[in-house]
């Protein structure tokens, strides 16, 4: 595979970004089959304390799409989050065969580290279907993506990026809004949080690939618009992904710009509800995504 010469190799702030992070990344997904129905991922070493939820909610429909015909699509998954991962050890991913139907197929993916359930995902395939056809409204007035900072840039300017500052960068993420860790955000708001998002390179033509990196992707902003709608420091906040749920509804690339806007509706009970919509360029909905998650107040 190569990439375009004008794509450097790092963010403005020296963190790695670009083809190379992505293959690593592509190469993360691509499970080790132990036995049938069985399969074991890995970590990147530079990850945080606790392995990253899109990571492993990739790898577990990754080990789903290994036992289902390659004419069947992805179309939704569900998923809890039981367990903070340890990324010193490998995870087991055991998947169940619940059902081969004519046009649906249905797998249950149990993630396994220490002995003990970490991650549990169902995801439902089915066969290419002709029907009613209908879409929401892109959102409109959205500044292109070249047009706003990376990441990097943004670390630049004086952002504490959090764990975004530390680790490669697989994924390109313009935020049209200021971030929930933005040290230029103006207090709470009710609007969406809005990130352009895209694979930071080529990646191949296999759709079930493209799939599994927005699953990855999916989880990277969406609990912070459950904080931008208020005033709220991050280090005065504990947060982790509770639940997560996507629904595919049209064909897509991951590596072409996709416009993310999450919002949340809901807080409450020390938990927060985040939704999703990813938008491509031209306007067609491709994915929704719903969360919930821990957010929870430190004690001063």
């Amino acid at each position: 595979m190569t990439r375009s010469p004008a794509v450097p190799d790092t963010d403005a702030d020296g963190v790695p970004r670009g083809q190379a992070v992505l293959d690593r990344l592509v190469q993360l997904l691509d499970l080790e089959q132990l036995e049938v129905n069985l399969f074991r991922g890995v970590s990147p070493p530079e990850s945080p304390t606790r392995v990253f939820g899109g990571q492993v909610a990739g790898q577990a429909l990754v080990a789903a799409v290994r036992t289902v015909p390659d004419d069947r699509a992805v179309h939704s998954l569900h998923a809890y989050f039981m367990r903070p991962g340890d990324p010193r050890v490998p995870i087991i991913y055991e998947t169940e065969r619940v059902r081969d139907g004519r046009s649906f197929t249905t797998r249950r993916v149990l993630a396994i580290q220490h002995g003990e359930a970490i991650f549990a995902l169902s995801a439902s395939f089915q066969l290419a279907e002709d029907g009613l056809e209908h879409s929401e409204p892109a959102p409109s007035d959205v500044p292109a993506p070249d047009s706003l900072l990376t990441v990097g840039e943004r670390v630049v300017r004086g952002d504490d990026a959090g764990w975004l500052a530390r680790t490669p960068r697989p994924i390109d993420m313009r935020f049209v809004d200021e971030p929930a860790w933005s040290t230029a955000r103006d207090g709470g708001t009710d609007a969406p949080v809005r990130v352009w998002m895209r694979a930071d390179g080529t990646l191949p033509d296999d759709p079930l690939l493209h799939v599994c990196l927005l699953t990855y992707a999916s989880d990277m902003t969406l609990l912070g618009s459950v904080v931008a709608r208020h005033d709220v420091p991050g280090d005065r906040l504990q947060m982790a992904s509770l639940d997560h749920a996507m629904w595919f509804h049209r064909p897509f690339r991951a590596d072409e710009w996709l416009l993310y806007s999450c919002y949340s509706p809901s807080a409450s009970g020390s938990r927060g509800l985040a939704t999703g919509r990813f938008t491509t360029l031209d306007g067609r909905l491709v994915a929704t995504t719903v969360q919930e998650g821990l957010v929870r107040l430190r004690r001063s």
